[in-house]
């Protein structure tokens, strides 16, 4: 599919929708095939040795039984704030200790779901090195690249993407992942106002071609802001509020200029925003618009 989006079980709960109905919806009624979701190691390893992937399996199975085909993100670092989801045992250990926690999280993960088939790929440590962007964040390349390594021996057979973010920089040194990914978010409240970032498109298309020459790695659009960023979090601001940094207009200017990179597939990030305006809201019109954009292939 040209378009997937991305969903939180955590972000729907902080913006108060049924996380299975808001799922339900996106798979059935918005026509989403191709899906980006989390496993977070805090809210499935809340005791040290002790798993319950009851929310993540029932995320997998939704989305196998639709046909959908998913991106797993792995590891401490992963979409949605505080963006490194310790789980408080682990905060407390020393480097090596828990490290050897994660490695072993990581192989429970892996082998728990290495064997569906709605598995395209799974995504390691998002934007793993910036640390402009949120908490408690561990910048250990050579963990980064052991981390890989390790994927790479449970399971040979798909593809590991690692993404970058959309602050600029080329990925010089390692890992090496099998495919590279951007986010992009052009329209932001920082330093006390609105902004809006004019960077064209086709910088992100030429950076892409430079990562190729010297990686001979693709790149993709794995995070599309289609959500609002204001002064505090979406689930705290007024509708008006949310609107000043995204609306319906700029959802579809959005997609267009994403369009303009060719770095599709894009995933989409604001699932949960706009099943919350369209249920919670009485506003269906974002998640109208995007029905068209899903079913293209």
């Amino acid at each position: 599919m040209k378009f997937g989006a991305t969903f939180s079980y955590k972000y729907a709960l902080e913006m108060s929708v049924d996380p299975k109905e808001c799922l339900k919806a996106a798979l059935d009624d918005l026509g989403v095939r191709r899906l980006r979701l989390m496993s977070y190691w805090d809210l499935h390893e809340p005791k040290q040795g002790s798993y319950d992937f009851t929310e993540l399996d029932w995320q997998v199975d939704m989305a196998e039984q639709s046909n959908c085909a998913v991106l797993l993100c792995l590891g401490l670092r992963q979409p949605r704030w505080p963006e490194s989801h310790w789980p408080a045992w682990a905060k407390v250990l020393p480097d090596a200790e828990w490290q050897k926690a994660l490695d072993d999280y990581i192989t429970v993960v892996v082998n728990r779901y290495k064997g569906r088939k709605c598995i395209l790929s799974y995504e390691l440590e998002n934007e793993a090195l910036l640390k402009a962007f949120g908490l408690d964040g561990n910048y250990d390349r050579n963990r980064l690249k052991r981390e890989f390594k390790l994927v790479k021996t449970l399971d040979p057979s798909r593809i590991v993407i690692m993404s970058t973010s959309d602050s600029g920089g080329f990925p010089l040194f390692g890992p090496k992942p099998d495919m590279y990914s951007y986010t992009i978010y052009r329209y932001f409240f920082r330093r006390g106002k609105y902004r809006h970032s004019v960077r064209p498109a086709w910088t992100y298309h030429l950076r892409a071609q430079i990562i190729y020459l010297f990686k001979r790695r693709k790149s993709f659009i794995h995070e599309l802001q289609a959500e609002p960023w204001g002064p505090e979090g979406t689930s705290k601001l007024t509708v008006e509020e949310q609107f000043k940094s995204m609306n319906r207009e700029r959802v579809q200017e959005a997609v267009a200029y994403v369009r303009r990179t060719q770095l599709l597939p894009a995933d989409l990030w604001g699932l949960e925003w706009w099943y919350w305006l369209k249920t919670a809201q009485d506003m269906p019109e974002i998640w109208n618009d995007l029905k068209p954009i899903f079913a293209e292939e």
